[in-house]
């Protein structure tokens, strides 16, 4: 009687493993074993086609983790970004965030027909995005985490959402605060989050206003150094040059670690939404400091902020569907 009592309780404990390991949201459970028995090597599949990509073009990391930025903050991570426009959506890669700087939808349509061969309507695309920020860092040297799933994709996108809700690199640091408070996430997760500054690229036409007229009256921005600045202004002059790309962290550039965090303190922040950390609100200078200071920190707390932002509204069980093409909803 003992040895049947003890197998049942296995049994059930290995029912409701997943549970114990899962994301509660308010439409269901997303827990990184979803696919264990589905699509076994979707995990696998994601990590191959992603670590080609930016052994091809390192910048290719920073693209997909910041396009799954830019999906979270929009309807929830749903991969409502992926979306072209077709008659009934506009598109949000039209968006003032969006156009001419978001990247990356190439590999994950590679990703999806990779997929797609190996397990038909499985996968949803929301969850390759999340996927493949995961691999980006890991690849460029960062934190590694377990990735909850079971994310579907909405039928609809949010061109308002997309130029509405994400934060801008002129906003000020209240604003982009509340934008991260209407999404759930703290000033913890801000800082955190903001660190994956340390890899990428901005476009001239993002921090121009700092080198010559943030404030309005013609007058440079001595926030910034002033040596750094004048670095910036030769490929970034007062007209022209809009497109000229610049590292985010200037020190190391391709390797994701912690001196985006150092480069604040020393008034080298590339976009003004970097650098108002340091100068704009106490709570967030300390934990720039304490970041600066302590690599591992900054490793752990942005992995729990990027599980965190993954889990914003995502669609789960019957909700949303799983597209056969991430550009365009199923028919």
């Amino acid at each position: 009687m003992a040895k049947s009592i003890s197998i049942i309780m296995l049994v059930t404990l290995l029912t409701f493993a997943p549970l114990c390991f899962s994301r509660k949201t308010d439409t269901g459970y997303l827990y990184p074993q979803f696919y264990d028995r589905s699509c076994p090597k979707a995990a696998e599949i994601v990590k191959s086609i992603v670590s080609s990509a930016v052994a091809k073009e390192t910048r290719m990391a920073a693209s997909l983790l910041r396009l799954h930025f830019h999906d979270c903050f929009v309807k929830g991570c749903d991969a409502s970004i992926l979306l072209d426009g077709s008659s009934g959506i506009i598109s949000e890669k039209g968006s003032n965030p969006n156009r001419k700087s978001v990247r990356g939808f190439d590999v994950i349509d590679q990703i999806k027909s990779a997929l797609e061969s190996a397990c038909p309507q499985t996968v949803s695309c929301a969850d390759i995005m999340a996927l493949a920020a995961r691999d980006s860092t890991v690849l460029t040297g960062g934190p590694s985490w377990e990735v909850p799933l079971g994310r579907r994709d909405s039928r609809g996108a949010s061109l308002s959402g997309s130029n509405n809700n994400i934060p801008a690199p002129n906003n000020t640091f209240q604003t982009i605060l509340t934008k991260f408070k209407l999404q759930g996430l703290d000033i913890v997760d801000l800082v955190a989050l903001s660190g994956s500054h340390t890899i990428g690229k901005s476009r001239c036409v993002s921090f121009r206003q700092r080198l010559y007229n943030q404030s309005g009256n013609g007058q440079p921005d001595y926030a910034l150094d002033q040596y750094y600045s004048a670095q910036l202004k030769t490929r970034c002059p007062r007209s022209g040059g809009d497109q000229n790309l610049f590292s985010l962290d200037f020190v190391s550039p391709t390797k994701f670690d912690n001196s985006y965090f150092r480069n604040l303190l020393a008034s080298k922040g590339l976009l003004n939404s970097d650098q108002v950390l340091v100068t704009k609100n106490e709570a967030s200078l300390e934990l720039v400091r304490k970041y600066a200071e302590n690599n591992e920190e900054f490793y752990e707390q942005f992995a729990k902020s990027m599980v965190k932002m993954g889990n914003i509204f995502p669609l789960t069980g019957k909700r949303g569907e799983i597209r056969k093409s991430c550009r365009k909803i199923n028919t």
